[in-house]
């Protein structure tokens, strides 16, 4: 047998950049360590910078350094020394001898301090000719009102529109369906829904309105008559400043008095910067100047999310399509059927009821039941500096108010009373045909006995940690930005 030579077993290939150590090799390695250095370099670039990251990295860029990778700009109202009309309105504004008691302005009910809003955690506030009637509802705050439009029922009404009484816009909307309200998505069609308008019930259009009722509200500064106002501004220390204005015979004609009084007061509240500053860190971050920590940025993601809070839904999140900076409000109305405040004077009486659009202290819309329970949605800016929320004053927390969007349906025993049968009386804070009127169709509202809350205790406390971002920049919400 013939010996065949031994074939030593081949050397293994080498690889693409050599062997270690060699000039290929080093020139690989080297290559690859300036893509991870480039590939650092321009992290740390999108972190620095988020505005210029690509789409793809938004959320990345959130997550990691709380910036906004979108940044806009708000266009906000200009800032400008007050009219001498609204400065006679800022002294109008403070003065407690315009009341019946002479104790209460109304600042006194709309602190400057509290964005405009109750001055105390209070359900309802004093008032009266002896500072000893109880009101029916806290004071909605007087901050970001220069957008509200007038009270409507429907789709707004192009410029040229004849204009519907509201009785017979009720009608047309009877038979229209609910719209859904769901954060991020427009309703497919315009909506036949009640919007627009002042005070919780909307019973007024303009700030000339607004503020011409607590003036004679008896509950309220309670003074008799416009006459009875507008002697008391004939006597005020800053009476002269009405001459110049409107002459010297407005001294002596109450009505025009009290009238121009209450356009001066307008005037103050659509002047002043500090009724509508859009300062605060959302809007911040909005523009790319602020950075939302994790528990905001949560917050904020659950606020939007349509399936957890839905609070976008009604509180609109984003600016307009011309750069306005968001409400936090659609300025529509809703029936939440909230729990009866047993707290409330008024509600000693059984038989009493605050039904909002249908009553009782507006009358015109009392027959359209089909509104019975509705309340304006009030913004939410400023909202965590409030001591007291919704229309009567029930809740002093926003923990609170996120236990009732997300227990109301899942859990409704700890949200309502039990009544003398042991059952649980829900929707108790209005009488029980009306009850259809309550939303049960919006998230978290579509939820079942026995299912699931929308929200976990540590997501409700993260969009807590969000609504906390809305509240105007922390200084005094007046000096020199109310010159």
């Amino acid at each position: 047998m013939t010996d065949q030579p031994i074939t030593p077993p081949a050397a293994p290939a080498a690889a693409p950049g050599g062997k270690p150590g060699s000039p290929r090799w080093r020139y690989a390695a080297g290559g690859v360590l300036f893509v991870l250095l480039l590939a650092a370099g321009l992290a740390g670039f999108f972190l620095a910078y988020p505005a210029k990251a690509p789409d793809a990295l938004g959320r990345a860029i959130e997550d990691i350094t709380g910036a906004n990778p979108h940044p806009v700009m708000l266009l906000r109202p200009s800032s400008q020394p007050l009219s001498a009309l609204a400065q006679l309105g800022a002294q109008i504004f403070r003065d407690p001898a315009l009341s019946a008691s002479g104790r209460q302005s109304c600042a006194s009910c709309h602190s400057p301090d509290r964005a405009f809003g109750p001055p105390n955690d209070h359900d309802v506030q004093i008032g009266g000719p002896g500072m000893t009637t109880e009101g029916v509802r806290p004071p909605p705050s007087l901050a970001y009102l220069y957008r509200q439009g007038p009270f409507t029922i429907g789709p707004a009404a192009g410029e040229t529109d004849a204009v519907i009484p509201l009785d017979q816009l009720a009608q047309q909307a009877q038979g229209a369906p609910r719209a859904s309200k769901s954060a991020g998505v427009s309703p497919a069609a315009a909506a036949m829904v009640p919007s627009g308008g002042l005070f919780w019930d909307g019973r007024d259009d303009t700030l000339m309105g607004q503020a011409r009722g607590p003036m004679l509200n008896p509950a309220e500064m309670a003074n008799s008559s416009m006459e009875a106002v507008a002697a008391k501004l004939a006597r005020a220390s800053y009476a002269g400043q009405f001459t110049p204005l409107f002459g010297k015979a407005v001294l002596h004609n109450p009505a025009m008095l009290f009238t121009e009084a209450m356009s001066a007061l307008s005037r103050y509240q659509i002047e002043a910067a500090a009724f509508h500053r859009f300062d605060s860190k959302y809007d911040q971050w909005l523009e790319g100047k602020a950075r939302l920590s994790h528990a905001e940025m949560r917050g904020l993601r659950l606020f939007n999310d349509p399936l957890k809070g839905n609070c976008a839904g009604c509180h609109l999140s984003q600016p307009t399509r011309d750069g306005l900076p968001p409400l936090f409000t659609d300025t529509e109305y809703e029936a939440l059927g909230l729990p009866r405040n047993p707290r409330l004077a008024a509600n000693r009486d059984p038989h009493y009821a605050d039904m909002g659009l249908c009553g009782p202290y507006r009358t015109d819309l009392a027959k359209q039941t089909q509104y019975c329970g509705m309340f304006l949605t009030p913004t939410l800016r400023n909202a965590a500096r409030r001591g007291v929320y919704f229309h009567n004053g029930v809740y002093h927390s926003l923990k609170q108010v996120l236990d009732f969007y997300n227990y109301r349906d899942v859990q409704p025993g700890r949200i309502y009373p039990h009544d003398g049968a042991g059952r649980i009386a829900k929707y108790n804070d209005l009488p029980a045909r009306y009850h259809v009127n309550v939303d049960v169709a919006d998230a978290p509202f579509d939820r079942k006995p026995g299912d699931q809350p929308a929200l976990t205790d540590a997501e409700s406390a993260d969009i807590i940690a969000f609504i906390r971002t809305l509240d105007d920049a922390d200084r005094r919400a007046g000096g020199a930005s109310m010159r």
